[in-house]
This record gives C-alpha cells, structure tokens and sequence, in this order.
C-alpha cells in the first residue's frame, strides 16, 4: 500500500451507486412527486446528476411547502418498487463479506434509514454491518458529520471498542461522500470517477480512488498501489 496509507480499524460505506444501483426506483419515485405537484419529470441522467442530499434537506428547496406532500407521494411510490429493483454493484456482496470478516463496517447514507435497512436485509447483508445509519436516523443528514458519529457511536454499542476517526475508512461515490468524511476526520475514498464534480471534489479530495469494488478489494489486500485521483479529475 502507498505510503502513509494504513488498514483501517472500520470501514464505512456510502449505499446507493456505491454498494447498489436503485436509480431506477428513484427516478420513477421522484417522477411521481414530480409530476403530482406540476413539475417535469427527471431523465435518468438528470436523476442521477440531482440526487445527492438527503430528502429533508431536498424537497422544501424542490416542492416549498408542499414539501411534505411530495414527501408522502415519494415513499409511498419508493416502498412499493425499491426491493423489486435494487440490486448489488458488481463485486459488491464478495467485498462485504470479506471486509466484514476482517473489521468492523457500517453504512452512511441519505436513503431513509427504514428503507436502508430493508434494503440490506432482503439482499441478506445486515449480518455484515454492525450499523446501518439513513436519513432521519441522526439529528442531521450527510454531509453533516452526525450520522458517522451515530454509526461509530453503534460499533462502541454492539461491543467493538470505537475506532479513532482517522482510523476509519469513509468510501463513496460524490463529493458530498467525501465532504462527510473529511467534516468527521475520516479517510476519504472516491469510488468510480465522480460524476463530474470535479470542483466540488477539489475542495473535498478523495485520500485514494478507485474504479471498482474489486479494485478496492486489492487496494485492502495490498495486492494494488491506490493512485491518488483518477485521470478525469485535475
């Protein structure tokens, strides 16, 4: 491994497009919020460009105050598809389980902490994780660092003495994943390329990238040098 990179003592994970894809139930739940209150609907792309905070901290700036209509008109449309859908990136299930083996791991995510669980549970993962930290579980919301301290807060819990957060890996797809690692003091990884942020990443820089979960499954094996960012980022 580069030097100065050590093996953490915990590893936490961004979710969604980090550890599975459900942007397809996204955009069809926001289409329905969208559409129910006058608005256009979002094309994949534009859904997967525009969602990146958690929905408390989206929808009064996308909806005013029917904000918590559209709300109710997301979840209800969401819970009736997301587990038809979701699905596991690739290499996603092989590196949990090897990590899990190894160090204590947990998942940060804006996805809605209910949601988040059932997600992890109908993919068979929650044995895995020893914290499954979504929206509303925490006073606030990534990039805010309070749902990593409620997630480090529940390896001290489950009996795991807690990792210094400089000991913790912190791995996501945005520069809002990177952003709550460096507000909680952890080691930012940027998996994949970005999604075009590369200003918003300059001020939040990843510590390591990689392309792949197999790739970071090397990096933790040390079979792999990390480089420091990928070639589409300056």
């Amino acid at each position: 491994m580069s030097a100065g990179l050590a093996r953490p003592r915990a590893v936490l994970f961004d979710w969604d497009n980090t550890l599975v894809d459900s942007w397809e139930t996204l955009r069809v739940a926001i289409n329905a919020a969208l559409v129910a209150f006058g608005q256009a609907p979002w094309t994949i792309d534009e859904t997967r460009q525009r969602v990146r905070r958690s929905l408390r901290d989206s929808f009064p700036e996308l909806f005013g105050d029917d904000w918590q209509q559209a709300r109710d008109v997301f979840y209800k449309t969401f819970e009736a598809e997301h587990l038809k859908t979701v699905t596991a990136l690739p290499g996603a299930a092989a590196l949990v389980a090897e990590l899990a083996a190894q160090v204590p791991l947990g998942v940060v995510s804006n996805k809605h902490g209910n949601l988040l669980r059932r997600e992890a549970a109908h993919l068979g993962w929650s044995g895995y994780f020893r914290s499954l930290v979504g929206a509303t579980d925490a006073p606030r919301d990534k990039p805010d660092r309070a749902p990593v301290d409620q997630a480090l807060a529940d390896l001290a819990a489950s009996g795991i003495k807690a990792p210094q957060n400089q000991d913790v890996w912190f791995v996501g797809d945005t520069a809002l994943d990177m952003q709550t690692a460096h507000a909680a003091g952890c080691v930012p990884v940027l998996f994949g390329a970005g999604h075009g942020e590369d200003a918003a990443l300059a001020a939040y820089p990843p510590r390591f990238c990689v392309e792949t979960l197999d790739d970071l499954g090397r990096v933790w094996r040390g079979l792999q040098l990390p480089r420091d960012r990928p070639k589409s980022l300056p």
